[in-house]
């Protein structure tokens, strides 16, 4: 057998049923990676060091001579590493060996390495042309094509996040950006989530999203324009410490907004069960760090009621605020008029919030 190097396209479709293994340095692999990929690395971070600093005040070759002793004593533990990594892939492995796709930074000395030990030991394998570089370049065009999207809007406390996890339920198309990244967006974002990814992260596993998407999209036979409709939440560009890359917002910023309007005390109640479960001291803490926006007399409010227990009257003082600077976002579109749908729900009921989106679509 031996080594074939392959295009991202080719790389990214056989990734759909093959493992692919990062052999970059663990700290390079978690800042950020291909999504669902493995890391086998060559080096230690300290040893990528070492090898980097020799290749460019000494030479190629003595960065070379000082990799293969790094390389050397790992070979069979790598080898036994991939052997565990194929066994769980989703088509067993076939000869005895196994198909298995191999990438690192730039498609360079790294990736060549790691492929020839495992091409030699009797796997099928698949470097990356490009590297990892290949894959970010891949992930920037993804934000760059047009989407049929269709904005959930709605004041905070809509319930408009588990609406679009009904919607998934019911087959629609749908992206969680809170979820990608691991934030509600607003100053209680945090509570109850994972740490954030890292913005290359949040990127990466967001185009692998629409990627699949409009893969189905294009598997399907176009019967109905409700059938290509991407749900998306209405949300600022930035979600906690995560920035929607700027040409999907864009899009974002075009596309039509079904806003669903429920009225204050409704949403109130619902935010007040949600968010007052959560430990007193985070939520003054979170109150503190929009304290500049929220003005002082108002912060100061807001945290006297959560000091004598008093949670609604606390959350009513937030989603005033938070209903202004949505407003004024919702009102800085250009083409409102033609891109806003409003629906009016009495309350926060998932089900019927749903019902009347489908209801709005089936009238286009």
């Amino acid at each position: 057998m031996a080594v074939q190097k392959i295009s991202i396209a080719q790389f990214l479709e056989l990734a759909k049923t093959h493992p692919i293994l990062d052999v970059r340095s663990p700290g390079e692999y978690l800042h950020a990676h291909i999504p669902g990929a493995c890391n086998l690395p060559l080096f230690t971070d300290e040893e990528r060091k070492v090898v980097g600093t020799a290749y460019k005040q000494e030479s190629r070759k003595t960065a070379i001579k000082i990799g293969l002793e790094y390389f050397g004593v790992k070979m069979r533990s790598m080898v036994e590493e991939a052997e565990s990594v194929i066994k769980k892939a989703p088509v067993p492995p076939s000869g005895g060996g196994g198909a298995l796709l191999v990438h690192c930074w730039r498609g360079g000395m790294r990736s060549a390495g790691v492929a020839w030990l495992l091409d030699l030991y009797g796997f099928k394998v698949y470097t990356l042309a490009g590297g990892y570089k290949a894959y970010r370049q891949w992930a920037r065009l993804q934000f760059e094509r047009p989407y049929p999207f269709n904005i959930l809007g709605g004041y905070t406390g809509s319930g408009k996040t588990l609406v679009l996890y009904e919607l998934k339920r019911m087959g629609k198309l749908v992206i969680d950006l809170e979820g990608l990244a691991s934030h509600k967006g607003s100053a209680f974002g945090a509570f109850g989530e994972k740490p954030q990814p890292t913005q290359e992260m949040f990127e990466n596993l967001l185009a692998a999203e629409l990627s699949d998407i409009t893969h189905l999209q294009n598997a399907e036979e176009e019967e109905a324009a409700l059938s290509n409709i991407i749900y998306l939440e209405d949300e600022s560009q930035r979600i906690g410490s995560i920035n929607i890359p700027t040409a999907l917002w864009n899009t974002m910023r075009n596309s039509r907004v079904s806003f669903i309007e429920i009225p204050f005390e409704e949403r109130l109640d619902y935010l007040t069960a949600e968010y007052g479960k959560f430990e007193k001291e985070k939520l003054v803490n979170a109150v503190i760090r929009i304290q500049k926006r929220l003005g002082g007399l108002e912060t100061k409010i807001a945290i006297n009621h959560l000091l004598e227990n008093n949670h609604k009257e606390c959350f009513r003082v937030l989603l005033k605020y938070y209903d202004k600077c949505y407003g004024k976002a919702l009102l800085n579109r250009e083409n409102l008029p033609a891109l806003l749908n409003k629906t009016t729900c009495a309350g926060v009921d998932i089900k019927t919030i749903t019902n009347l989106l489908m209801n709005e679509k089936a009238t286009i």
